[in-house]
């Protein structure tokens, strides 16, 4: 297991212990697949998501994936007319997001943040259905 993993799960620990008496706190632990452009890239990913309640309607929050794999991916060059493939090393992506929940049942999410690996660093934009 790679070590930012294990310091991952340490630090989850310890902050659900201190988030968990507050109310207007919420953190939580996800697991899933991060999906890319191309039908066939499916990537494991675990999730750190933390939220600050600012009403019963809006949240805003840091929300961070960390995919456990290499991967390659194509990379689009403007106006070069071809794609270059690039090499990503277990990328870590946090995104601050603003959160819109319209009733106890769903949520929705739109945020703005960063890919960061050792080969390149990449903007991203998230957006989210709970």
């Amino acid at each position: 297991m790679k070590p930012y993993v294990i310091l991952f799960v340490i630090g989850l620990l310890f902050l659900h212990v201190a988030v968990d008496a507050q109310e207007k706190h919420s953190v939580g632990l996800t697991i899933g697949h991060a999906q890319g452009k191309r039908k066939t890239l499916s990537l494991p990913m675990w999730g750190l998501d933390y939220n600050y309640k600012l009403s019963h309607k809006w949240q805003l929050g840091l929300h961070t994936d960390f995919i456990t794999e290499t991967f390659e991916v194509e990379k689009n060059l403007e106006g070069g007319g071809h794609d270059e493939v690039v090499e990503r090393s277990s990328p870590i992506a946090p995104a601050i997001m603003g959160l819109y929940k319209p009733n106890h049942h769903w949520g929705f999410g739109l945020g703005l943040g960063a890919e960061f690996a050792k080969e390149e660093n990449y903007a991203l934009t998230r957006a989210s259905v709970e």
